[in-house]
């Protein structure tokens, strides 16, 4: 049967090209992430940019550590310690101790990420003055970047200042000196292990300079000043010393590569680089879905259209097992060739990709594609085996055709629906809607995780088109309802063809399901939580006005002093912090936090209470959400501060989970080292709203109306979603094509006897061609419907998860991105169907008639 098959193969290329344009492209999919994620996990450390050149680096508690039965948990402070005074005192018996601070400074016309720091750590990194000289003066500074030139004034939200000089990073030895010790950081007397990538070694020897941060540079008295807190400090004596003076205080030794953790945000690379790693894992997983959705489409509409040159081999002898041997042989030489291709092609275009999410800001700037063999093996043997589970049921189909099979005439579809068809799009059908209701009853909230809502649409697009054709006849009878009306028998022959070709109109209409189906779930998914969490918003906000700060540094006291004697305004100044909980007695588990008094609170914010009363928040007491275990008001819970304090709260009152984002709220004073970020503005009875604004303007920051404070908090899709959205709604539309391309050529190549016929009986060839054309737009609007059918109901899911969870909010399909993804299969499907047809018809309507299969 391998000879057959070869023949098979030359002389029906127009079938197997989609299954293998399909299969190469997913395996060239497959090796690119494949070597992306290899690179990734072989990426290299990162070195110390701020401390390159300091001898030691002593930090401040800056992390939670609670043991459990099964080990100690661990989490970020939202506010690290400062090192105690009487450490300080110690050190500086040691050496020179350089107090390191760093806070956000905004300049009129300056870079939006300047940052300030003390003069005297300019030189551990090193910088090296360029042009000027160093500050002397509380209102001098040294800039780093060519935004500034010596002798230029710049006005800051930290006061207007004079440029004295600039800065450039200069070369440094990035190895530590020898009596800095080994290159481990010292926490409570425990050395920790430091993990490093074994492809990428360190090697000495200068560094190149660059540019990682555009700062400014204070006197250090001046920087005191204005970040009076400082949670690091560089110390000039060996490093077994300094790890001997603060023994056991639970603070940070670090020397060698390991002071890059002094720099500010250390663990961006790896967020990025698991982001990205998430981002093609599930593009990956699309990838794979869509081409076994696809090759075994493609294949089961070719084994419909061959039922009478199986029935010809079963005569001829044939048995049902050779048959099936001959399709699985077709298919693995199309996998074998279609795999080699996508290797090839993913040699390719993996750097491409590694540029692409370079640029979009994805990966950190030096990721690069390394040589790796794994991922092609991996990419073939997956693109092999897809080829062959995409063809099991086509060939089992194929070795059930009888012998009487190649005397059939007629071409309507009279067993479209097997069995085994039925009973898997049952069982999947049942399965989504099974643990849909599970996932309502028991945890809501679970279907708004991202990973939830991408996943599970796969389920239900699967169950839809497995059962399609037994949604088809009925869905092409109404939709062609219309047009069969019209005068002439266009309308009718479109509405009858559809009907009886089911499996075709099947086929055809598969691919549009998936893509319409992934673009409203998906797009839809994420517009209706944004929505929800505006609504949230919108109901919570009570005050006539909303005050941020114009930086990140938030707002001093005497700003909220002013803004409190503002007359006719009642202002509630609350801060952001995080408080830490030990749940199930394994999990530290980590919620954000708003610090404001009770009353000025109440009068400004609409908490969405369960139970309890905004009221009776005070010092020994914690609002929480109904998500933590302990939620019952006038109960104790044990919680650690933003700061690590451990203490005990009572429970003033309860919130709804809503979409997650409701987190807690505690007093100021259990909010140590947080800085008020946002005021709150009520108007008291008879104030004017004009005077007030102005008023609160004057006093400093950006004063927002509520409606204007709604629309600026609306939350939008971060950049890695709507790139992995973009990606994989781009592999799913790109399938489609494919898969629209091969079905509607193979569907229109099979039909040119009947086309023939249609003309002898008197039909013009425009007329035909409409024809062609109007099924065409049919079969996409059936698909379409089915797909926004799965959309719907998927919604849905979400729609009451959103219910249950206390967030009245309407669902949001992505109507313009439906209605351009239908337009595009729309074009598609009418131009891949109409230029076989006119090719066909420019020979004589009698040669085409009676042409052999």
């Amino acid at each position: 049967m391998l000879s057959v098959a070869l023949r098979t193969l030359r002389t029906r290329w127009v079938t197997f090209v989609g299954s293998f344009v399909a299969l190469s492209l997913g395996v060239a999919l497959l090796a690119v992430m494949g070597l992306a994620l290899a690179s990734s996990l072989d990426a290299p450390e990162r070195q110390p940019e701020r401390f390159a050149a300091a001898p030691v680096v002593v930090r401040g508690q800056d992390t939670l550590s609670v043991p459990t039965p099964i080990g100690d948990r661990t989490q970020k402070l939202v506010h690290p310690r400062a090192v105690p005074e009487a450490t300080v005192g110690r050190l500086r018996e040691l050496g020179t101790v350089v107090a390191d601070r760093s806070f956000a400074v905004r300049a009129a016309k300056g870079p939006g990420d300047l940052v300030g720091h003390p003069w005297s750590t300019a030189a551990f990194a090193p910088y090296a003055i360029d042009a000027g000289r160093a500050p002397r003066a509380a209102d001098e500074v040294v800039v780093t970047g060519d935004w500034a030139r010596p002798g230029q004034r710049v006005e800051t939200d930290r006061g207007t200042v004079t440029v004295v000089g600039t800065a450039t990073p200069r070369p440094s030895g990035t190895d530590t000196p020898a009596r800095s010790g080994p290159a481990t950081p010292h926490t409570s007397g425990l050395d920790t292990p430091r993990t490093s990538s074994p492809t990428t070694p360190h090697t000495s020897g200068p560094t190149t300079p660059h540019t990682f941060e555009n700062a400014l540079f204070y006197t250090d008295a001046r920087a005191a000043e204005l970040s009076p807190r400082s949670t690091q400090l560089v110390v000039k004596a060996e490093a077994a010393d300094v790890r001997a003076a603060v023994q056991g205080q639970g603070l940070q030794v670090l020397t060698g590569t390991d002071r890059r953790l002094a720099d500010a945000d250390p663990d961006r690379d790896s967020e990025a680089l698991t982001a990205m790693n998430a981002l093609f894992g599930t593009a990956g997983g699309v990838t794979a879905f869509v081409s076994v959705f696809v090759v075994a489409s493609t294949f089961a509409f070719a084994v419909a259209q061959r039922r009478r040159e199986f029935g010809l081999l079963r005569t001829a002898g044939a048995t049902p097992g050779q048959v099936r041997r001959m399709v699985f042989a077709e298919a693995l030489m199309v996998g074998v060739t279609a795999s080699a291709a996508g290797c090839a092609l993913g040699a390719y275009g993996a750097p491409k990709l590694a540029a692409w999410v370079v640029d979009g800001g994805l990966a950190p700037a030096w990721f690069t594609i390394g040589d790796f063999t794994w991922p092609y093996h991996v990419a073939f043997w997956t693109g092999l085996l897809v080829a062959l589970l995409g063809v099991i049921a086509a060939s089992w189909r194929a070795g059930r055709t009888g012998p009487t099979q190649a005397l059939r005439e007629a071409s309507v579809d009279t067993e479209a629906m097997t069995w085994g068809r039925s009973l898997f799009g049952a069982g999947l059908l049942l399965t989504a809607t099974v643990t849909l209701g599970l996932a309502l009853f028991s945890d809501p909230g679970e279907l708004l995780h991202r990973k939830t809502y991408v996943s599970r649409p796969m389920l239900l697009i699967t169950a839809i088109a497995l059962l399609a054709p037994v949604l088809v006849g009925p869905l092409t009878r109404l939709i062609a309802w219309l047009p069969a009306q019209l005068p002439g028998a266009g309308g009718m022959l479109v509405r009858e063809n559809a009907a009886a070709g089911i499996r075709r109109t099947a086929a055809v209409a598969a691919p549009v399901l998936v893509t319409v189906a992934l673009a409203g779930s998906l797009l839809g998914a994420t517009a209706t939580l944004n929505e929800a969490k505006a609504t949230e918003t919108r109901e919570q906000t009570v005050a006539s006005f909303v005050v941020t700060p114009a930086g990140e540094a938030g707002f001093d006291a005497a700003t909220v002093n002013r803004f409190e004697a503002v007359e006719g305004a009642e202002v509630s100044a609350t801060s952001s912090s995080a408080v830490y909980v030990l749940e199930d007695g394994v999990a530290l588990v980590r919620s954000e936090a708003r610090a404001a008094d009770a009353g000025p609170l109440a009068r400004t914010v609409r908490l969405p209470l369960a139970a309890g009363k905004v009221s009776d928040l005070d010092d020994d007491s914690i609002i929480v959400n109904e998500e933590w275990e302990k939620h019952t008001v006038g109960q104790r819970v044990d919680v650690w501060l933003g700061d690590g304090t451990k203490k005990s709260l009572r429970i003033a009152a309860v919130m709804t989970t809503g979409t997650g984002n409701n987190g807690v709220y505690v007093t100021p004073a259990n909010a140590p080292g947080a800085t008020v970020d946002r005021v709150d503005v009520a108007l008291a009875e008879g104030a004017d709203p004009a005077t007030v604004a102005a008023a609160l303007t004057r006093a400093g920051g950006h004063v927002f109306t509520k409606d204007q404070w709604v629309q600026a908090s609306y939350p939008e899709t971060n950049r890695t979603t709507r790139y992995g959205f973009i990606l994989v709604l781009g592999i799913a539309l790109l399938y489609t094509g494919i898969s629209l391309a091969n079905t509607m050529v193979m569907a229109t190549s099979d039909r040119v006897r009947d086309l023939a016929v249609l003309r002898l009986a008197g039909a013009t060839r425009w007329q035909v061609l409409a024809m062609v054309a109007g099924e065409a737009l049919m079969v996409v609007a059936v698909g379409g419907v089915l797909g926004l059918l799965v959309a719907g109901l998927n919604l849905a899911g979400l729609w009451s998860a959103l219910g249950l969870l206390s967030v009245r909010s309407p669902v949001r399909l992505p109507w313009a991105e439906l209605g351009a993804t239908v337009g595009s299969c729309a074009v598609l499907a009418v131009v891949c169907s109409l230029a076989p047809a006119a090719l066909a018809m420019r020979r004589r309507a009698v040669e085409l008639a009676g042409m052999h299969e």
